[in-house]
């Protein structure tokens, strides 16, 4: 009896106990939004694919904006999951939509017109509106001179919002919007003459600039705008004082600054050197490093002056040569390449020029069967420039447009298509600067034209003058009917 009595006793004690911790486990905070990141693992964020955003190169995942989040999600212990979003709208809508991105990092200012839809992180760029007119037309120097232009800017965008509220003072200033573009069509079409004016933020312009030289600057529209990432509405602040947090020590620890002096803090410009320049360098630079390119070749079947005709066109055959995106050296391979490539130190000019040669070698031997030489040579210098992914992808654009996907011509008149929305988000790679490797490949036809000049035999008598150097220019031959394959 006593038994059984104690036995009930504590029965009642532990479903008591049960009951408590049940109620109590009910009562629980949820885990916040940060929490819930660190157990799944993953950072989702959404971005534009632009240039100055995120985009696809031969390095891989790159963009001002990618780098900084890939930081964050470092910081934060996880892996980063990127998703593009096709247009400025569907970035908020999927923001505050159940289950969406954590955050947004799309070099969007930090509006008054968008602080009622989102959740703004603290500034981490400074960047000022600016109205881009085409050189050469009559320059807007005020707001006044807007009035009666053909004006397009992005949908959604805050230099739409600017036009919006200028409205008020001028009545008859017209503008369209569209989210049919990016910003890089933007300066395209006033570059071209399609439309008058657009707007864009001043770090886009200068990202551009040297892509669209007649796009120029008229005058900067309103005050300083900041740059923010983005948060939705519904969620708790956790991840946002997270942002933050790291955002400050970005700034403190230099982070920011060396990210904006990447992208921003240089002008990569593309293009052929004057003649004498190339002559100097020819006798100063290139025997140093002639007898390494002659070897390299030969080891892999190429031709030695189109070796150094790639070197020339990446470094001018300086062997501590830095790009702004980290490649370096004379053939300037990516740190990941020169790996793959047996190369430990990218700034000795030996290594580099054989990693360079087994790169080039090895690409041309991946090339699909179908293409044949010369244009082989052509794509393969393209690829070693952009990457073969989107190589592919401007060969599948040439088929579509009923052009041959195996010829040069063809397929170069579709490259600078992947900088265009239109075309470039049919695509599997994405966005892509496609105007350079066109400048790439006849930048290394030009010089190979020159090096084969100066490195045949002379006529009997014929002395080559420094002062009086012949630096021959492509002539109506075209040079793949003469250039040996690989």
């Amino acid at each position: 009896m006593f038994a059984q009595t104690a036995f009930r006793k504590r029965c009642t004690s532990w479903l008591l106990a049960t009951g408590l911790f049940l109620m109590l486990s009910s009562c629980a905070e949820p885990p916040s939004a940060l929490e819930r990141i660190k157990e799944e693992g993953v950072l989702r964020v959404i971005t534009r694919n632009s240039p100055s955003t995120y985009f696809q190169d031969r390095n891989g995942e790159a963009g001002f904006e990618y780098e900084l989040v890939k930081r964050f999600a470092s910081h934060l212990g996880v892996e980063l999951q990127i998703e593009t979003a096709d247009n400025i709208e569907e970035i908020f809508t999927r923001l505050n939509r159940p289950g969406g991105p954590a955050l947004a990092a799309a070099g969007l200012v930090a509006s008054d017109g968008r602080k009622d839809l989102v959740r703004f992180t603290q500034p981490y760029l400074d960047v000022t509106t600016q109205v881009v007119y085409r050189k050469g037309q009559r320059r807007p120097t005020q707001p006044e001179d807007l009035v009666g232009k053909r004006i397009l800017v992005l949908k959604g965008s805050s230099q739409a919002e600017k036009l919006r509220a200028l409205q008020t003072e001028l009545p008859d200033l017209r503008y369209e919007e569209s989210d049919a573009v990016e910003v890089v069509d933007l300066l395209r079409m006033v570059d071209e003459g399609q439309v008058d004016l657009t707007l864009v933020e001043s770090n886009e312009l200068a990202l551009n600039q040297v892509y669209f030289t007649n796009a120029r600057a008229a005058f900067d529209l309103g005050e300083q705008n900041s740059l923010a990432w983005i948060l939705g509405k519904d969620e708790d602040d956790s991840v946002l004082q997270a942002a933050n947090q790291f955002l400050a020590l970005a700034r403190e620890n230099g982070t920011l600054q060396r990210l904006r002096e990447r992208y921003y803090g240089h002008v990569d410009v593309l293009g052929y050197v004057g003649a004498y320049a190339f002559a100097q360098h020819l006798q100063q630079r290139l025997p140093r490093y002639e007898k390494v390119f002659r070897e390299t070749a030969k080891t892999h079947g190429l031709d030695w002056r189109l070796l150094a005709a790639i070197g020339y066109q990446e470094s001018h055959w300086q062997p501590d040569a830095t790009s702004k995106t980290g490649v370096r050296g004379l053939m300037m391979l990516t740190l990941n390449t020169a790996k793959a490539m047996g190369v430990t130190n990218r700034l000795d000019p030996t290594q580099s020029i054989q990693g360079g040669g087994k790169y080039i070698a090895q690409i041309h031997a991946n090339l699909p069967e179908s293409i044949k030489e010369p244009d082989r040579t052509w794509f393969a210098l393209a690829a070693y420039n952009v990457g073969g992914g989107h190589l592919e992808d401007a060969r599948k654009l040439a088929e579509g447009e009923g052009l041959d996907p195996n010829k040069w011509l063809d397929v170069k008149q579709m490259l600078p298509r992947l900088a265009q929305k239109q075309w470039y988000s049919k695509t599997r790679y994405g966005y892509a600067r496609g105007g350079e490797p066109v400048h790439f490949v006849a930048n290394i036809r030009r010089y190979y034209d020159i090096l084969t000049w100066v490195t045949q035999p002379q006529m009997e008598g014929q002395q080559l003058v420094h002062s009086d150097i012949h630096i021959p220019g492509i002539n109506s031959t075209d040079l793949g009917e003469v250039l040996p394959p690989l």
